[in-house]
């Protein structure tokens, strides 16, 4: 099956103590993609302006993902600055430009209105729902989110987690949502909002599932030289519904195998700046990865 992606496609200029990127490839869309298109084939719609150039947009194409859902319009492409600090573990926002995408209206083309499985990107929870309001009986939603929409849009976020099947967040804003301090709790607590899984992000900690049938959790795939964590929550999604595209069921066996290749992807994407490092892999090295990761879990 494919997968169907909806998020942004940006900009990014990052520093990082391993070296300095300007107005590259970017956005949560593309991240995802990028890491989907080595499970399954992926469907993108996302809003660019009259600057994007026509060497990024073949660029994604050639990996293997439709775009006829990116809409080109008059105006800038959304831009994004960032710097990391000499441990990595903290990121300083320098600059966001929205542009084109400050006032994003997903069209969702009539060939993807079918698609089974639907990863709906950081975003407005508005632009979020609108989304599935295009849709046509999808078998698997997930949504991310973010603190900005935990403060601002709670009503409108509360209501699209009883349209989606999963909620992806990190501990922060699992924190923020609940009002539970214990992770446990957390999870739990956002399981109970109307999503059948969550998944909660922990950074170079790891990743914990809570659903309504099991729980699981994996470490972080060990690694001593992180490059640029930018796009690895991103790069975990896509590896996550990727690889869950490719299955006949979504049964509890290949939820756990999904949260290990999302484990896997993410680690593929701190290697390099930007998507250069997940842009140069391939199946294969993803299933070399996979295989390093049950052995360093196994008991």
């Amino acid at each position: 099956m494919s997968v169907l992606v909806v998020g942004s496609v940006a900009f990014d200029t990052i520093e990082t103590p391993h070296g300095k990127r300007e107005r590259c490839l970017g956005g949560s869309a593309a991240y995802f993609g990028l890491a989907a298109r080595l499970f399954t084939s992926v469907r993108l719609v996302s809003v660019v302006g009259e600057d994007f150039p026509d060497e990024h947009h073949q660029f994604l194409s050639r990996a293997g993902i439709d775009l006829a859902g990116l809409e080109r319009k008059p105006g800038k492409t959304f831009a994004w600055s960032g710097r990391y600090s000499s441990d990595m573990n903290s990121r300083t926002t320098l600059s966001v430009e929205l542009n084109t995408f400050g006032d994003f209206s997903p069209k969702v083309p009539a060939a993807y209105a079918g698609t089974r499985l639907v990863f709906l990107a950081n975003g407005s929870p508005h632009t979020q729902a609108a989304v599935l309001d295009q849709m046509h009986d999808p078998r698997f939603v997930v949504a991310d989110t973010m603190n900005l929409w935990i403060e601002t849009e709670k009503d409108a976020l509360l209501a699209l987690l009883r349209r989606v099947d999963g909620l992806v967040l990190n501990d922060e804003e699992a924190r923020m949502l609940t009002g539970e301090t214990n992770l446990i709790r957390a999870g739990q607590r956002v399981l109970a909002l109307g999503p059948k899984l969550v998944i909660l992000k922990k950074g170079e900690h790891g990743v914990f599932l809570f659903s309504t049938f099991f729980q699981f959790a994996l470490p972080a795939y060990p690694t001593s030289a992180v490059i640029d964590p930018t796009g690895a929550g991103d790069s975990f999604a896509g590896g996550f519904m990727g690889y869950l595209a490719g299955q006949d069921t979504l049964n509890v066996g290949h939820m756990k195998r999904a949260m290990a290749y999302g484990t896997v992807a993410a680690r593929v994407t701190v290697e390099g700046l930007g998507v250069d490092a997940l842009a140069a892999c391939d199946r294969a090295k993803v299933e070399r990865r996979h295989q390093d990761l049950m052995q360093f879990v196994g008991v």
